[in-house]
């Protein structure tokens, strides 16, 4: 699904799923109400016979659209979900990278480093204050 289908899915209802990792989401951004569920757990959150499910997951017919940074792993992650039974489930073609290039709404990126402490200038070059 192309970036600006996949919007008008989420306005009208579909999930809209982020499975990258934090550092990702960090370095990249984020898109406002986007569900955010890392790979490695996506099936059983999705699942609707597990007793992990989110509460959303409640249903197989629930619309679905998985991302990631580029496109290919939620290609591979929207199958997974159709083989569980989700048959709506699907992707983003080309990821949030495409997301962010078609002018979508998005936030970010957040700066990793900001919570570091940095040293002065004048401290780090070995000048007494």
């Amino acid at each position: 699904m192309d970036p600006e289908t996949a919007h008008l899915a989420h306005r009208g209802g579909a999930v809209l799923v982020d499975i990258r990792p934090a550092a990702q989401r960090a370095a990249h951004g984020t898109i406002p109400g986007a569900l955010v569920v890392e790979r490695n757990v996506l099936e059983w959150r999705f699942d609707p016979r597990s007793g992990a499910r989110l509460p959303v997951a409640d249903r197989y017919d629930l619309p679905v659209v998985v991302f990631c940074q580029e496109g290919y792993t939620s290609s591979l992650a929207a199958a997974a979900l159709q083989d569980l039974g989700l048959h709506l489930a699907t992707d983003i073609a080309g990821g949030f990278a495409a997301w962010r290039i078609a002018g979508l709404p998005a936030f970010g990126p957040t700066d990793i480093y900001a919570h570091l402490t940095v040293a002065p200038a004048a401290t780090a070059a070995g000048v007494n204050t």
